[in-house]
């Protein structure tokens, strides 16, 4: 099976279709059917679980064609993109020590999360 992320306004992921191989045996082979199947000329922009393109899509995601990878939104303003993953990180490290922790923004650290 295949899966095609549409692209919106600023390349946002609007959707995500699953074709099957037959159908899509290339990535254009696959945006050419999606296109006709819509009677559109969409962007659509093959997703990958296998790392061949960075980080499958998801609605909301965006397609970055600089680093050829789809983008998760930004959890946090004070996370940071690792530009070799392409996904969103703390800027300081959870802590290792077995517990459960969430961030908190207005600290900007982990909160150990106590039940």
């Amino acid at each position: 099976m295949a899966s095609f992320a549409k692209l919106g306004t600023g390349n946002k992921v609007i959707r995500v279709d699953v074709l099957h191989n037959n159908v899509a045996s290339t990535e254009q082979a696959g945006v050419e059917f999606l296109q006709n199947l819509y009677g559109s000329r969409d962007a659509w922009k093959q997703t990958f679980t296998n790392g061949t393109r960075k980080n499958p899509a998801s609605k909301n995601y965006t397609y970055d064609e600089s680093r050829d990878a789809f983008i998760a939104p930004k959890p946090y303003a004070s996370w940071v993109l690792n530009e070799d993953t392409c996904q969103w990180g703390a800027p300081s490290a959870r802590p290792d020590d077995g517990k459960d922790y969430s961030w908190n923004e207005s600290t900007k650290s982990w909160d150990e999360i106590v039940s």
